[in-house]
């Protein structure tokens, strides 16, 4: 008898609680959030704090849910679960969809820094290289993946926590040849919030997207080797986290630089290191950029491809996905995702302002569905589980369920506030129509299973009735 090759539980407690790190340390943060200091002023940092405190809520319910059910599926399996095949079906293609888009995004960005260094190489061909380096670290084995994850977060935490210390000294006047700021910046251009109330939101909107990733570590919890203290570890360290490596650094950046310096803005983390005096700031802050692209790629392959087979184990998507090699590893889940994240740059490379945009503006509001999905799910569940056996939860949502209802009605309001703002509103009703699409798409398989199964019945029924 053949034996039934399952997923291993190769990684460790370290492996998740890093990936959970990486997963909210990326080029946003070090790159974007320049932008979002300069459209918002000093106020930022509320915004990066009512989002970081909405996505700290948010993991804590999805934290619940994994350690009852640790599953590669994560809250694709908690939706089908909570709402419906539908809902699970639903948002794990959706789920798939917005990473795969990601990779064409993040493969260009790091074969753009590469181009810088060398060349003579063109930026396609360095984009396909660092997508296919990282797909072999996937195909090798989960824990392969695990270490891989683990150092590119490393190198994130001390890049990050180096800037921080810079501007530290900077602003506590420890860099004699730099005049300290002091708290000027944040009340001298206009006050704390210059552009009024509402750019605090329009900031949390835009914020919240840069949290997108800590979702991560409750996929990988399900090929963990102790998934119930890996996700504790992994949800009780996101407080600090976000705390630290969001609202620390952006609070030391609106003191450290006038907010409607659009110029130092461009770039903050090359700005300090500028002011400092130290050489070649901005090829240092490309290689960090490079390592979070990295990190970003080897995340999206993993993440897509155990998303894919999770939904092949319950019907949703081909049974070809269920195939893995001797290591456990989806083997054509991780090829099939890497060839269509493939196309979808070579669509950036072709068709910049109109495919690839299409692509990028549906995909836009995605993140939100899945928070929505995961507030959503956890209310049932809860609900459910607390009327049948209540002892079972181990990892308690704080403030069930007034924080649960909270959460949903503030995701709510963000999601359609989108479709009022000039700049998101193409992502707004895009992304609504591929969610109808794919929707649509259940259904309409459904009732072509259906079918197939009562045809096949009736055929049955003839040649008994013939016999």
């Amino acid at each position: 008898m053949e034996k039934k090759v399952q997923l291993q539980h190769q990684l460790k407690t370290k492996h998740i609680s890093m990936i959970s790190i990486g997963g909210i340390i990326g080029a946003g943060l070090f790159v974007g959030s320049g932008s979002v200091i300069n459209s918002t002023g000093p106020g930022a940092i509320l915004s990066y704090a009512i989002a970081g405190i909405l996505v700290v809520l948010l993991m804590r319910m999805l934290g619940e849910m994994a350690i009852l059910n640790p599953d590669s599926g994560s809250f694709a399996t908690y939706a089908r679960q909570a709402i419906g095949p539908w809902a699970g079906y639903a948002i794990g293609w959706l789920y798939c969809f917005f990473w795969l888009i990601v990779i064409a995004i993040e493969a260009t960005a790091g074969g753009a820094i590469v181009h810088q260094w060398i060349p003579a190489v063109p930026v396609w061909l360095w984009s396909l290289l660092l997508t296919f380096l990282l797909m072999l670290t996937n195909l090798y084995s989960v824990k392969s993946f695990g270490e891989f994850e683990y150092w590119f977060a490393m190198i994130k935490v001390i890049a990050i926590t180096a800037f921080m210390a810079i501007g530290l000294a900077i602003i506590f006047n420890f860099v004699p040849s730099i005049k300290s700021p002091g708290l000027s910046n944040l009340t001298a251009h206009g006050g704390f919030m210059p552009k009024g109330i509402s750019s605090i939101f329009v900031g949390i909107i835009t914020v919240i997207f840069s949290y997108f990733g800590t979702e991560i570590a409750a996929i990988a919890a399900g090929e963990s080797k102790d998934p119930e203290k890996s996700i504790v570890v992994a949800i009780n360290s996101v407080v600090w986290r976000i705390l630290i490596f969001f609202i620390g650094s952006v609070s030391i950046l609106v003191t450290l630089l006038p907010w409607n310096a659009a110029d130092l803005l461009k770039s903050p983390y090359v700005t300090m290191l500028d002011m400092v005096g130290i050489p070649g700031a901005a090829q240092i802050m490309n290689a960090v950029v490079l390592v979070a692209v990295l990190s970003c790629l080897n995340s999206a392959l993993y993440t897509t491809s155990r998303m894919i087979f999770s939904l092949a184990q319950r019907g949703q998507a081909p049974r070809a996905f269920l195939k893995l090699n001797k290591q456990g590893v989806p083997v054509r889940t991780v090829l099939a995702s890497t060839v269509v994240a493939y196309i979808c740059a070579i669509f950036n490379f072709v068709s910049p302002d109109k495919l690839f945009l299409f692509l990028v503006n549906a995909s836009g509001a995605i993140a939100l569905l899945v928070y929505l999905t995961i507030a959503v799910s956890h209310l049932r569940l809860r609900n459910r589980i607390e009327k049948e056996n209540q002892e079972a939860l181990r990892l308690k949502m704080w403030l069930f369920p007034y924080l649960t209802y909270l959460t949903i009605g503030i995701i709510v309001a963000i999601l359609l506030s989108m479709a009022f703002i000039d700049s998101m509103r193409s992502q707004f009703f895009l992304t609504m129509l591929i969610t109808g699409l794919v929707i649509t798409s259940y259904f309409l398989i459904k009732n072509k299973d259906v079918n197939t199964v009562q045809r096949k019945l009736k055929e049955e029924h003839e040649k008994t009735i013939n016999l």
